[in-house]
């Protein structure tokens, strides 16, 4: 049996990631506040930006896991808060950590040692994985460190036959993008201007590249662009 484990799949892209993978017959756990509204997936509820609420699912994830013959793990959930380097409290830094950093590497720790060959690892970046722009400071600081992150996976794993990579979407028409733009076209229409194809990116066009990433271990080490092309500015 395959399964794949996602977080943040209540919504946006990491419910087309869920949806997509259940297409292809793969069993599918998610961890999240909220549930999948997909009722195939089972949904285990926690806050990940809080170790107590997610230190109780271990033994919860690995019961689903234990015939699963391939695993493929997707780090999804993100937040990103309008802050600068200048006025960035230390409590908010540190919330946008534990949700991008440590509960990925909490999950790595309890799935990886049940991972066969076959398997894969696949972190959920941004365009601003490896570019900065002003105003998103502890978000750019966290899918930075997320590129890191994959790039030591990949040293570590090797021989084992588990391969990891990144995909990096654009600006995604998901419920915060939406918000960011509420009913604003001027503001829609700086966001769709800033890809060579003057439109939001669709959430079943990232899962799309995700489970071919997760089927293609000739990628791993990639920190994949999924942007429809990005104007330079």
């Amino acid at each position: 049996m395959k399964h794949l484990v996602i977080t943040g799949a209540s919504s946006g892209i990491g419910l087309a990631i869920a949806s997509r993978f259940l297409r292809d017959g793969w069993a599918v756990t998610n961890l999240s506040r909220r549930p999948c509204p997909r009722p195939e997936v089972d949904s285990l509820h926690c806050d990940l930006t809080d170790p107590a609420a997610l230190a109780p699912q271990r033994l919860a994830l690995e019961s689903r896991l234990a015939k699963a013959t391939r695993i493929c793990l997707v780090h999804n959930a993100a937040i990103l808060h309008p802050d600068r380097i200048d006025a960035l409290p230390d409590e908010q830094l540190r919330r946008v950590l534990e949700l991008s950093l440590l509960t990925p590497n909490t999950l790595n720790q309890w799935v990886l040692p049940l991972m066969g060959p076959g398997s894969s690892l696949i972190y959920i970046g941004s365009t601003l994985s490896e570019k900065a722009v002003p105003g998103a400071a502890s978000y750019v600081i966290a899918k930075h460190a997320l590129v890191g992150m994959m790039r030591a996976s990949v040293q570590d794993l090797a021989g084992r036959g588990v391969h990891s990579c990144m995909l990096c979407p654009g600006f995604t028409d998901t419920e915060q993008v939406r918000q960011l733009i509420g009913e604003d076209a001027d503001t829609l229409a700086a966001i769709t201007a800033l890809n060579a194809f003057n439109r939001l990116i669709e959430p079943a066009e990232i899962a799309e590249a995700v489970a071919f990433a997760a089927e293609s271990p000739i990628l791993n080490g990639a920190v994949i662009h999924a942007n429809l092309g990005q104007r330079e500015r």
